[in-house]
């Protein structure tokens, strides 16, 4: 039950509180995708981040939860030869040693969360 809350919490949160924020940017692709590390008392670790129009293809180290805010895009998840269309707010995860792909087609704002 906990965790149904907590996936809940993940999907309805609009703000961090009593939070640190890393000031050195993550940037990958020649700037392109960019994000902040935010770190949470529990240390828990999110980063929110903006990708401009372009494709991607990302991998893990631990498993995300990756939560698009805005943006429209498709995202080809590990082991899957589909697409999946995204317009506005969607969620997905990704196992940790793996990797994804997105095609970002306007920019595309997320926060992604690491389990």
């Amino acid at each position: 039950m906990d965790d149904c809350v907590e996936h809940l919490n993940l999907v309805n949160m609009d703000r961090f509180e009593s939070v640190t924020v890393l000031k050195p940017a993550n940037i990958y692709y020649d700037g392109k995708v960019t994000s902040r590390t935010v770190i949470f008392p529990s240390g828990e670790k999110k980063t929110l981040g903006i990708m401009m129009p372009g494709e991607y293809e990302f991998g893990t180290d631990q498993k995300e939860i990756m939560e698009i805010l805005s943006g429209k895009l498709t995202i080809q998840l590990p082991g899957d030869d589909k697409w999946i269309e995204i317009d506005g707010v969607y969620q997905f995860e990704v196992q940790a040693n793996s990797k994804f792909k997105l095609k970002i087609q306007t920019v595309t704002d997320y926060c992604c969360s690491y389990v």
